[in-house]
């Protein structure tokens, strides 16, 4: 496939969704058969489109993980850093996380977790290993852990 092609292809996914830079040159270079230079041409002109912005990328992963997912700031951290994106965009991103909803998000997810694990010896340990692995902050955590365990 030609240069062109791929980079119509690419334009018309990237109307579609969010992708980060890397995510995109990632494909154009699959696209391209390991033809690094060609696969940053198509990446920058994607770039200049405006087709591809990290930062618009980011805040949307963000709220979309932290609301839908249920995940924490220091997952959606590490996830926004392993692909590629800038410290200081990610901290902007995390800013755009709705604190409220994302309290009441982990709210529900430790109460569907005691429902499962309330006759467990090691619920308390369960509900915050779960919660941890959400990609929440240890203090978020043990908050919410005591929080449910003294409401059931």
């Amino acid at each position: 496939m030609e240069e062109k092609q791929i980079l119509d292809r690419l334009q018309r996914q990237c109307s579609r969704a969010e992708y980060c830079t890397q995510d995109v040159r990632r494909k154009a270079l699959k696209a391209l058969e390991g033809d690094a230079e060609a696969a940053d041409r198509v990446t920058a002109a994607l770039v200049a489109d405006r087709f591809v912005d990290d930062r618009r990328y980011a805040a949307a992963y963000a709220r979309e993980k932290a609301a839908l997912q249920g995940w924490g700031e220091v997952k959606i951290r590490f996830m926004l850093q392993g692909k590629g994106i800038a410290r200081d965009v990610v901290d902007e991103a995390l800013r755009e996380i709705d604190p409220g909803r994302a309290a009441s998000k982990l709210e529900r997810l430790a109460a569907e977790r005691y429902r499962i694990w309330k006759d467990d010896p090691q619920c308390r340990l369960k509900l915050l290993k779960f919660i941890l692995g959400r990609g929440y902050p240890y203090e978020e955590a043990s908050e919410a852990v005591e929080a449910v365990m003294r409401q059931r």
